[in-house]
């Protein structure tokens, strides 16, 4: 939702929001009430806004981590209390507080997230705990693993290559952000539920847009607001995967799909330990859960890796040395090979350092299972739980010089252990950061090859809204290389 949202609403719906709030200031009101309990310094802010404003507005200034930083520096560093999204919560920080959070899965904490998050990906393992999201992750893994993907990956370069080809290769200039969105969506939604039909692929793209406006909001549904226009979208988004499953189910019993030519089918087809299938809403929530996390991510990251190529002319050169000397010997069209991709590991150090500076998420929630006690201090059970990726991806302990791009902190072991976690840790790690990593690299290993470029905004500011994202989309200057 937008700072501006709920104070642009029309006074004569003033009175259902406050009805609609008052399960969150009954929240609000009962949270203050812990005198025998030492909670972690902070300011909880206005009933049921709190400091989400601050919060937002610190996204939307493109500085996160300023939410945060501040806030460990008036408080305490290690640990304080604040409330967003009409929530209690205690935000953990550095690398100490991501080991709490990521070691205590399914012991003091579990995953949680905002209403807004449940209420429109329902099913999907994002909203599971416990034994059900160990065995719908264990069943959604078999087809994200290396071993898995190794199969998909001729069909991965295939489809770079012809979307560069095509909105590429003969422009002068590419607004980057929605041209790589394109590519990210086809990819997922080819990969994931074989949607190959540009026409098709183009109806989702808007859907998902509204979507991601809406997933981290106040979840208000009325008429104007981002959770209404994001609820609205997925459920057009329900709509058109129940037909795809609906004929995915007969050709699968016809013969003409195969079980394992996606993911849908994998889904359709495959039980979990203990012999049961996911019912019809289990996989279309999931798979929607991927086509967004499939795609909106990467596009974040790879608009970001072209950003910084831009900008460091004498990165880009050691990226393009590498990708030249993977090509060497080839022949005109061949595609990439498994071995290909284990070579580029200075092109997956600068996307790591990207990822660094610039993750596409902030970082994420859990719920305490139990009074925790933690840096001195107690955190009541039911109380909401938040680690972010600035207070460690950017402190001087672990990474010297924080603000200077610098690739090789990750070569030979790397960064010290829950000090870098773009895509999370522990059991609840990104299940998907295998793919996004071929899907990272495959792209960036064509687009180079191709092109050098020039930003047309060197200084454009990126904000999060809630991903990470150019203001003006990243215009650039192509010059096909020589």
């Amino acid at each position: 939702m937008e700072v501006t949202e709920l104070l642009t609403l029309p006074a004569a719906l003033t009175l259902l929001v406050f009805f609609l709030s008052l399960p969150f200031i009954t929240k609000f009101v009962k949270t203050r009430k812990h005198p025998n309990l030492n909670l972690p310094p902070g300011n909880l802010g206005w009933p049921v806004i709190g400091e989400t404003f601050e919060f937002l507005r610190s996204g939307y200034d493109g500085k996160p981590e300023s939410f945060i930083r501040e806030r460990m520096e008036k408080y305490d560093s290690r640990v304080f209390k604040t409330s967003v999204l009409g929530e209690p919560m205690v935000v953990f920080c550095g690398a100490a507080g991501n080991k709490f959070l990521f070691s205590n899965e399914n012991k003091d904490v579990q995953v949680w997230w905002p209403t807004s998050v449940r209420k429109l990906l329902r099913s999907s393992l994002v909203t599971k705990v416990g034994y059900e999201a160990k065995t719908m992750r264990k069943l959604l893994m078999s087809f994200l693993n290396p071993e898995a993907l190794k199969n998909y990956l001729a069909k991965m370069d295939t489809i770079a290559c012809c979307h560069i080809t095509t909105h590429w290769q003969g422009k002068e200039v590419v607004l980057a952000y929605p041209t790589v969105k394109q590519y990210a969506l086809e990819l997922a939604c080819c990969l994931f539920a074989s949607i190959e039909d540009p026409i098709q692929v183009s109806k989702l793209s808007p859907q998902f847009d509204e979507f991601l406006k809406g997933v981290i909001s106040f979840p208000i549904n009325l008429p104007g607001t981002r959770f209404h226009c994001a609820t609205k979208a997925t459920n057009a988004i329900r709509e058109e995967l129940k037909l795809i499953i609906k004929k995915r189910r007969l050709d699968l019993e016809e013969k003409r799909a195969s079980p394992t030519q996606d993911l849908l089918s994998h889904l359709l087809v495959t039980s979990d330990g203990n012999g049961r299938f996911l019912n019809e809403m289990e996989i279309i929530d999931n798979i929607l859960l991927l086509l967004f996390a499939g795609h909106d991510t990467s596009r974040s990251v790879i608009t970001s890796v072209i950003q910084y190529l831009g900008q460091m002319p004498h990165v880009y050169e050691k990226v393009l040395e590498e990708q030249l000397e993977i090509s060497k010997g080839k022949e005109a069209g061949q595609l990439l090979q498994w071995e290909d991709i284990q070579k580029m590991k200075h092109l997956w150090n600068v996307a790591s350092e990207v990822l660094r500076l610039s993750p596409p998420v902030t970082g994420s929630y859990r719920e305490a299972l139990n009074n925790i006690t933690y840096a001195d201090y107690t955190i009541p059970k039911g109380w909401k739980l938040s680690w972010s990726t600035g207070s460690s991806h950017k402190d001087p302990t672990f990474f010297p010089d924080p603000d200077t791009f610098d690739a090789s902190r990750f070569e030979g072991t790397g960064p010290t252990p829950f000090s870098y976690a773009p895509f999370g840790g522990g059991p609840r790690m990104c299940l998907g950061q295998e793919f996004a990593r071929l899907e990272i690299l495959v792209f960036m290993h064509n687009i180079v090859k191709r092109f050098k470029w020039e930003l047309l905004i060197p200084a454009e500011k990126f904000l999060y809204d809630p991903l990470l994202k150019p203001s003006k989309g990243l215009p650039i200057r192509l010059q096909p290389q020589v």
